[in-house]
């Protein structure tokens, strides 16, 4: 019964059938794939199975985007305070004790005395002491160990990386022969880096949807242009805890929340939201309290990471969340409430979302039925978070895959050729069946008079009970097909 959505990221070493199956009926609504983890032949057996368990899953691929990584090593290297190690941009080569090199050749270009070079998440950081142009001289700042191909971090410093990588774009035109449904592109910084990706999509006229990923300053600093280019965002707190100091994070991701909703995109908060259940059965407190309180934020999706990718108790992480989620949508405080209509940018179809919210407050409707060829009335509705489920029919199988990131939609896909009497009785038939909705009880449908592509141009509101009584007259606009 919960409105939050769920990402849950599978490897292709722990995807089966029945796997992805317990996942989704635990409440799993996209599967989130690493491509820094996984093969080709790994990505299309996902795919393949997730759409074997139901075509309904939203699956989403990610970019590794701008990043910089350390070459291989023999075995892990142990670091002490105070040693001293060069740094080279020498990507065919691997790394040692006293040479470390990294994937980008000109990191000298990009960094100077006195920064920090953080790697592997932050577990092992290392300061910049001399710069001799071909090489970086850093001395470790605290004990730890290297491993191969962790990643490298550079606070306050712009990498002059490319959007994209070779393996980026080879990812990228998998996802479209595959048709899978989001690319979520790593270290977006700016709205040019969303078009790099999109460029691709629409030389092969692939509809795939970007999210973009915001893991450093630059993208903080650019939120808007980001946001403005992209279907959604990711708040992806794991790289963005690195590159700027982790106090500001709570912050952070609050701001982007509430452009979000006001932009009526979807938002996805991610990262360690139950971390410690990749090796314990329980959650902490504080981890629970960190999933309800992205809730109380107004997020539209929570992601899990390792807990389902490697983790020891990934279904029972998926039930977590779910169950938290659900309590925190009932416990969450009014005060705390996005207008998506305070911006000023406000058109017929958010009007009459909102008309319907309203609805559902002052005359006690219990449910909203929608229908579509887009998804923006049901985005628009989903924006005002409003505390009754929103049944949106959908006249594509992929749309309905997208609107699995939006809170409170449930998606339905439309198929035959019914009359729109039909189609909203059965809508109704539904939501009763899952138990939203009892005889007595208000719904409100917004569609549109003018037939396909005309958009939603009205509200009606009528009792469950008055719907299903052979007597009552039904004076929704006809699509052109009877009822037999």
């Amino acid at each position: 019964m919960k409105q939050t959505k769920i990402v849950a990221s599978i490897s292709d070493r722990h995807c089966d059938q029945d796997f992805i199956r317990k996942l989704f009926f635990a409440g799993m609504n996209v599967v989130r794939m690493n491509t820094a983890h996984a093969s080709e032949e790994g990505i299309r057996t996902i795919v393949n199975n997730v759409r074997a368990v139901s075509p309904h899953i939203g699956i989403l691929i990610d970019t590794k985007g701008p990043e910089v990584r350390t070459t291989g090593v023999k075995e892990p290297i142990h670091y002490n305070i105070g040693d001293v190690v060069k740094i080279f941009g020498r990507p065919e080569m691997e790394s040692s004790h006293d040479i470390v090199n990294l994937s980008y050749p000109n990191i000298t270009d990009d960094v100077k005395v006195g920064d920090d070079l953080l790697f592997d998440d932050g577990e092992l950081d290392m300061k910049v002491i001399e710069n001799t142009g071909p090489m970086l001289v850093a001395q470790v700042q605290n004990e730890g160990t290297l491993g191969a191909h962790k990643s490298v971090n550079v606070p306050g410093e712009h990498i002059d990386l490319p959007a994209l990588t070779e393996k980026d774009r080879r990812n990228i035109l998998l996802a479209i022969e595959l048709d899978i449904d989001f690319i979520a592109h790593s270290f977006v910084r700016s709205a040019a880096d969303v078009k790099a990706v999109q460029d691709i999509l629409d030389e092969h006229h692939s509809d795939i949807k970007i999210i973009s990923k915001i893991e450093n300053q630059e993208g903080v600093d650019n939120i808007d242009e980001i946001i403005e280019a992209s279907y959604g965002i990711m708040i992806a707190r794991g790289d963005l805890g690195i590159e700027v100091p982790i106090e500001k994070i709570p912050g952070i991701q609050r701001r982007i929340i509430d452009k979000c909703i006001k932009a009526k995109k979807p938002v996805i908060v991610a990262t360690q939201m139950l971390h410690t259940m990749i090796h314990n059965p329980r959650p902490t407190r504080a981890e629970v309290t960190d999933i309800a309180n992205a809730i109380f934020y107004r997020t539209d999706a929570l992601m899990l990471s390792g807990e389902t990718a490697s983790g020891k108790y990934p279904l029972e992480a998926v039930q977590t969340m779910a169950r938290i989620a659900e309590q925190a949508e009932k416990d969450k405080s009014p005060v705390n409430d996005i207008d998506p209509m305070e911006e000023g940018d406000i058109d017929q179809k958010l009007f009459l979302a909102h008309a319907a919210i309203e609805a559902t407050q002052k005359l006690g409707v219990k449910g909203i039925i929608t229908d579509g060829e887009t998804g923006q009335t049901a985005r628009d509705l989903a924006a005002f978070r409003g505390p009754n489920p929103v049944l949106a029919i959908c006249y594509k199988e992929k749309l309905q895959r997208w609107l699995n990131l939006s809170y409170g939609v449930i998606p339905i896909v439309q198929k035959e050729q019914i009359s729109t009497k039909a189609m909203f009785t059965a809508a109704v038939r539904m939501l009763r069946q899952k138990g939203y909705l009892e005889a007595e009880d208000k719904i409100a449908y917004l569609s549109g008079s003018f037939g396909e592509g005309g958009g939603t141009t009205f509200v009606e509101i009528n009792k469950v009970r008055k719907i299903f009584d052979n007597s009552y007259s039904f004076n929704l606009p006809s699509n052109g097909i009877e009822d037999k």
